[in-house]
């Protein structure tokens, strides 16, 4: 149904972003040419990759868990 479908993407865009930004960061830091090197860029891409993952899964599941209420 239109709903079932709704509820199933609303649920997986979040999901999907988070992987998204996890997979990209990790693929820039391995892959970026050395001339393009600055520790203040890598600093960014760190807190990218770990940190910004972590914090933003329990706002997803509390979202979530409201739309299930």
């Amino acid at each position: 149904s239109e709903q079932g479908r709704h509820k199933a993407f609303s649920t997986c865009l979040p999901h999907l972003a988070v992987v998204s930004l996890y997979v990209s960061t990790g693929m820039f830091t391995y892959l970026k040419p050395s001339s393009i090197s600055s520790p203040s860029l890598d600093v960014v891409v760190a807190v990218l990759y770990s940190v910004i993952p972590p914090a933003v899964n329990p706002l997803i599941y509390s979202m979530r868990n409201q739309q299930l209420k």
